[in-house]
């Protein structure tokens, strides 16, 4: 029930928690406040907001703060000032009264949406993380970041540029199907040099992340006959992504060189792998199985996605080209990230393919989303033209190498019965525990303690009923944390397998 303008100062007090520790001014915190409360329904329509006195007294802020954040708010149209009787709520957006749910006359006339569903996304199975794994004390999650890590004052610096009004007069206006320049030219000139790769700006796209990418790609070359190849075990997200357009999704097999050459490759059309750091495994693509593979997708026409997947992330000698950057006959589409090193919610991705196939993707594209929000863009733009990728990446392979390091020393002194592979880069180890260990069963457990790791059977196309597999990341975990982490896997382990 919304409430009056004599509303206690409790009520007040708490609601003003919920927008504590922000990071923003008093005055902004005050100002959410006040919107939230309005938005809500706190204050009802056309009643009365506390006086300036009093919600300084119920909150712990000076009158000035206050009256300021009141003003202001009356002199933007969202409450309105009363001369000698202070501000009231509206009774426009900002107060709606709850709408009723509209009733069928009988319940055989409800719409029957679920008959007319063509597709069951919902129902394929995926990786999930817990909401609040930032909060567990040990959170072995992959590929996430860690703001311990994270350059927020270059970040901060790059985002003010991208506000600054000739900036925004670039990035503000609707781009229709076109990327922004300037991120469009670091990636020609800056990013994908760096993995070998020389081609023409007219053949990148920019996309949101590189799973919109390998969406788009679907779309445009896949339709229900079309054979597709994928790792197994692989990427999940891509899997099904191809599942959704095509009733050939074809697993095949990974060893420790990478994606094998096995015979289930020539039956294939496109051939989906990550081979700089395997999705899950880790394990590189060595240099002479990428030629080999390359040769193969000659001989039986089958074209090849690169998810160049963490190839940033390398600590143990010189990174092994890109097959993309091998490829002398156009048979290799590139994909490749922001998200995995900068963030994950930015959501900045490419795509590398033939002029023709970009040109069509980008009309694709248009139909979606029509482009990529370009104030991310240019920020990300000016991240990179300044040197704060470059030294990003840097510090990340540091931190990453250093935790590694210590995450494979504590597996091997608390848990040697969990089998690890050398990890040369990526943010995250793949681990093989004995015959008939549950990794699922196990990562419940761990969580009830704050333990946060990534049971395997997700990653393959046919899980085994107990997978024993799982992925153990560190790139969100702080080195101290390590070990104590580890130990109360090895005594849950004991505890699941003496059951």
């Amino acid at each position: 029930m919304a409430t009056s303008s004599s509303s206690n100062a409790l009520m007040w007090r708490r609601l003003f928690r919920r927008f504590e520790g922000r990071g923003v001014s008093l005055q902004s915190q005050l100002r959410d406040m006040v919107v939230q409360a309005l938005a809500e329904g706190f204050i009802a329509p056309g009643a009365a907001l506390p006086s300036s006195r009093s919600l300084a007294l119920a909150l712990g802020l000076s009158r000035t703060t206050v009256s300021i954040v009141l003003q202001s708010l009356s002199d933007q149209g969202l409450i309105e000032g009363r001369p000698r009787s202070g501000y009231y709520a509206l009774t426009g957006p900002l107060n709606p009264q709850a709408p009723r749910r509209p009733q069928a006359d009988a319940p055989d006339q409800a719409a029957q949406w679920d008959a007319r569903l063509k597709q069951h996304p919902a129902a394929q199975r995926n990786i999930r993380k817990p909401a609040n794994w930032q909060q567990q004390p040990y959170p072995f999650i992959y590929g996430q970041w860690d703001e311990g890590l994270f350059p927020f004052r270059h970040w901060r610096s790059c985002v003010l540029e991208s506000l600054q009004a000739q900036s925004v007069r670039r990035w503000a206006p609707d781009h229709l199907d076109r990327d922004e320049a300037s991120l469009l030219a670091q990636v020609h000139s800056r990013l994908l040099p760096a993995r070998g790769i020389w081609v023409e700006r007219d053949e990148i796209l920019i996309t949101n992340g590189a799973q919109q990418a390998t969406y788009l790609i679907a779309q445009l070359l896949m339709d229900r006959n079309t054979r597709v190849g994928i790792e197994d075990p692989g990427y999940p997200d891509a899997r099904n992504v191809f599942s959704l357009q095509t009733r050939h999704v074809l697993p095949l097999p990974v060893d420790a060189d990478g994606l094998v050459i096995s015979p289930a490759l020539k039956r294939c059309d496109y051939v989906y792998l990550t081979p700089s750091h395997q999705c899950p495994t880790t394990v590189t693509m060595s240099l002479a199985r990428r030629q080999a593979l390359l040769d193969a997708a000659q001989q039986h026409d089958i074209m090849l996605l690169e998810d160049d997947h963490e190839s940033e992330l390398n600590f143990a000698g010189k990174p092994t080209p890109a097959l993309k950057s091998l490829d002398t006959a156009g048979r290799v589409l590139y994909l490749g990230s922001l998200s995995k090193t900068l963030a994950h919610g930015l959501r900045l991705g490419y795509l590398v393919a033939p002029a023709p196939v970009v040109r069509e993707l980008r009309a694709m594209r248009r139909l979606m989303m029509r482009h990529v929000a370009t104030n991310n863009q240019q920020a990300a733009a000016s991240f990179i033209a300044h040197g704060f990728h470059e030294a990003y990446v840097r510090r990340l392979n540091l931190a990453y190498r250093e935790r590694a390091r210590v995450l494979t020393a504590a597996l091997a002194q608390h848990a040697p019965q969990l089998q690890t592979s050398a990890a040369r880069g990526g943010s995250a180890l793949w681990v093989q525990g004995p015959q008939g260990l549950d990794t699922s069963a196990l990562a419940e457990r761990l969580l009830a303690q704050g333990v946060v790791v990534e049971p395997g059977s997700v990653f393959y196309a046919d899980p085994p009923a107990a997978c024993n597999a799982m992925r153990i990341g560190y790139s969100s975990i702080v080195v101290d944390r390590i070990d104590e982490g580890v130990r109360i896997i090895a005594r849950e382990l004991r505890a699941v397998r003496s059951r």
